[in-house]
């Protein structure tokens, strides 16, 4: 293999360099962050609440406006430079965010046929869709109605939307925090499996050790005002990892510890 192909074959998914962001007249959100993603990798954003976790995946998909912010560095897809929402990338968030008035079916379709998506057949685009909905669980349900779901299958609806895009990179934003802890577990294991089974890279963001730790190949700690990448692990437990819980156990009382650190060091100090 030649030096370009060598290093084509190495170079991670998605790579992101120096980058910054912040609100026109205000102090940065986050600065000097760099990660990279692998293919077939799933990447944990872990981090407490206000310190950048959600804008970064937003920036990383090329999805926060730069009106009046002071955003930088540079972002790269298949080696490429992002500079715009890519065909394939799919993102999920917190909420399923589905149209009440289409199916599920539907629902998983919208934004297949928009002018900036490949152009494809509508067979092709029924196969993508009925492939989507058997891959999280509902083959043969797509004639139901958002008010006739569960918020667990409009989770899966949500997930098969962005899987009918056949995304190189999934993004997702804490998308089980809303779900009970039986119906997340059960996510989490489905996120895991799709990821291996469709080639796809991820990267969850996420506020809970223990989700972090039992979908991840890694995880990434952020904190700090303004937020930086402060810690990274690597999860070398073998899956199924709640068969291991005393690995599962010293991990989380590691992050655990770094998450305090992290904290204890950007709590103001004492008026004086």
């Amino acid at each position: 293999m030649s030096v370009q192909g060598l290093e084509a074959a190495t170079r991670p998914l998605l790579e992101g360099r120096d980058l910054r962001f912040g609100y026109a007249g205000g102090p940065p959100v986050f600065e000097h962050v760099s990660l990279d993603i692998g293919e077939r990798e799933i990447v944990c954003l872990l981090g407490g609440s206000g310190c950048g976790k959600s804008t970064l995946l937003r920036l990383l998909g090329r999805l926060e406006k730069h009106d009046g912010t002071q955003a930088g560095g540079e972002v790269r897809l298949g080696g490429e430079p992002l500079t715009a929402p890519h065909p394939r990338t799919a993102l999920v968030f917190q909420q399923p965010s589905l149209l009440p008035w289409l199916s599920a079916a539907r629902n998983v379709g919208f934004g297949l046929d928009f002018q900036h998506q490949p152009r494809h057949d509508q067979a092709t685009l029924q196969r993508r869709v009925d492939e989507a909905l058997a891959a999280v669980g509902l083959g043969g349900q797509g004639d139901l109605y958002p008010a006739q779901l569960s918020g667990g299958m409009a989770q899966r609806v949500a997930l098969a939307r962005a899987l009918a895009r056949e995304p190189q990179l999934l993004l997702a934003d804490e998308p089980f925090s809303a779900l009970d802890a039986i119906t997340r577990a059960e996510m989490q294991e489905l996120l895991v499996d799709v990821v291996h089974r469709w080639h796809t890279a991820a990267l969850l963001v996420t506020h809970d050790i223990d989700e972090a730790i039992l979908v991840g190949d890694r995880i990434l700690l952020m904190g700090g005002r303004p937020g930086r990448i402060v810690h990274e692990w690597r999860v070398d437990i073998p899956r199924p990892r709640e068969a291991h819980p005393e690995a599962v156990t010293a991990l989380r009382l590691q992050v655990l510890e770094a998450l305090r650190e992290v904290r204890h060091a950007t709590a103001p100090g004492p008026a004086v």
